[in-house]
């Protein structure tokens, strides 16, 4: 059965995208897991980060209205499967009014859980329907976050919508911990921000990651060849701290899952 992972963080420009599709194709490169990613971002994009079409095809938005079957959406990279979204998806929050409204994708990942190892959720920068819905489905929760002050203000309002999740839908939701990313380790802001972060961490019961995505425009110019980091500047500094990154995410799902923790309690 999948372990699923949503990467949310309600500011915009935090590298959640780009932190979404490191750990998909980081899992397959490294760690020969298979994956699926979705796309719950109404701007696309991860799947136009991977090399994809994201206005002709079936998408996201045609599963969750019952349009089409999850499995006729899923479309086949290099790196995983995915499941691709467009602006058609920015109307959620008006076009799913059902009593159910919070558990569509939850439902909708049903026939193909156990086909996956993974399954690797980016979220819209904001707490709205989506987001609720990719926190409902999923085990744990990645938050991806810059070393700024307002990407910091960011995490801390997350907290109120993770406990009201934990509280009506998924009692299990855990935090898998704080990345941050585009950091610059010589910047005295960058140092205090990890330090904030790590106090934010501890409040919410998780920890900051152990290895920071330093910043390089080779992040930036991977999704214009369609490409993964690892494999448009495998030697760069993101490369080589994004590998970390996802061994390191390996690491602390194969422990909750050992000892019985949220991977396990999702079907509740």
């Amino acid at each position: 059965m999948a372990t699923i992972i949503a990467l949310t963080n309600q500011k915009g420009g935090v590298g959640k995208t780009t932190t979404s599709s490191a750990l998909a194709a980081g899992l397959f490169s490294f760690h020969d897991k298979k994956v699926l990613a979705i796309d719950l971002d109404p701007q696309g994009s991860l799947g136009f980060s991977l090399g994809l079409d994201i206005e002709n095809c079936k998408t996201i938005y045609d599963v969750l209205t019952g349009q089409v079957p999850i499995r006729e959406a899923i479309q086949e990279t290099d790196y995983c499967d995915i499941i691709t979204s467009n602006i058609l998806l920015s109307g959620a929050e008006l076009e799913f009014t059902s009593s159910d409204r919070d558990l569509l994708l939850k439902k909708a990942l049903i026939p193909v859980k156990s086909n996956y190892d993974y399954i690797i959720i980016d979220t819209p920068p904001a707490l709205n329907i989506l987001t609720v819905n990719a926190y409902a489905a999923s085990n744990h929760l990645i938050i991806p976050m810059a070393p700024e002050i307002l990407s910091l203000l960011g995490v801390s309002q997350l907290k109120e919508t993770i406990d009201s999740v934990r509280q009506s839908v998924n009692p299990n939701l855990n935090v898998l911990g704080i990345i941050l990313t585009k950091f610059n380790p010589r910047t005295l802001l960058a140092r205090e921000v990890k330090e904030m972060a790590e106090n934010i961490a501890s409040q919410m019961g998780t920890r900051v990651f152990a290895n920071q995505i330093r910043t390089s425009v080779t992040v930036a110019e991977a999704p214009a060849h369609g490409l993964s980091v690892f494999d448009h500047a495998p030697h760069a500094n993101p490369s080589l701290d994004y590998q970390e990154f996802v061994q390191e995410v390996v690491t602390r799902t194969s422990s909750t899952i050992t000892q019985g923790g949220a991977s396990n309690g999702q079907e509740k």
